[in-house]
């Protein structure tokens, strides 16, 4: 046995490699079966896929570049955070810096809101290739519920972070937003002074927004992914053709 050998067998009989990795290494088919059940990550991916789901031209892959968009706005809304302050008299001011001062701001809010508005055309087209082919018959109905619920969700997203620039077109934009909620029956009063604050866009508003936009959105839709990416797998993968 070679000492590169060596070292790799002590390291899989140590104790910190038995608490990552609970099953041997995997050498056969139950070993590799077992490895992939037991992470998290493996787990979301089949141990075996369809023929008819690797074909491109079948899914055209609209819902990994959904969830790939969501990525990019995470990762740059994250750096954008850095330099924004939700207040109606900085908020304008703080975009501005960002498009002039920021070491690739520009560049990075540009990336932002054409990913914001892609995603939320190729959700649309997700949904209407899993209506076409049928894919929200059962058992996957359940899926279908948590995926319209994820279309609106990023609708929301979308609507929430269209104030945060704070310029007359998101203000005036969000105001028609809010005077088409007041036709909403029952609880159309109670939704406008929770959500916007008051009873025209302000302080509050934006304030509202920006948390609704940064945290309790991308949180939710975040927790509906998992299980959107978990039905998928226990429903046995990518539904087959009609």
């Amino acid at each position: 046995m070679s000492f590169l050998e060596r070292v790799d067998t002590a390291i899989r009989r140590s104790a910190a490699f038995r608490s990552l990795f609970r099953t041997p290494y995997p050498a056969d088919e139950r070993s590799r079966a077992m490895a992939v059940m037991n992470n998290v990550f493996l787990h979301i991916h089949p141990v075996r896929v369809r023929q008819h789901a690797v074909k491109f031209a079948y899914t055209f892959c609209l819902g990994g570049i959904s969830f790939f968009l969501f990525l990019v706005l995470t990762v740059t809304g994250v750096y954008l955070m850095f330099f924004y302050v939700p207040s109606a008299t900085q908020a304008y001011s703080d975009i501005l810096a960002i498009q002039s001062e920021v070491v690739f701001g520009l560049l990075t809010r540009n990336i932002h809101r054409w990913a914001a508005h892609l995603m939320v055309f190729f959700v649309f087209l997700h949904m209407m290739r899993v209506f076409y082919h049928g894919a929200y018959k059962p058992p996957r109905e359940f899926n279908w519920v948590v995926g319209v619920v994820l279309l609106f969700l990023t609708i929301m997203l979308s609507f929430t972070g269209y104030l945060l620039p704070w310029d007359q077109i998101a203000y005036w934009a969000i105001t028609i937003g809010g005077n088409m909620a007041n036709y909403v029956p029952v609880f159309n009063r109670v939704g406008q002074l929770l959500v916007f604050g008051g009873i025209e866009v302000g302080q509050n508003t934006l304030l509202r927004f920006y948390v609704l936009h940064v945290i309790l959105l991308p949180l939710v839709a975040a927790v509906f992914l998992a299980v959107h990416f978990w039905r998928i797998r226990k429903d046995g993968g990518i539904s087959g053709p009609l």
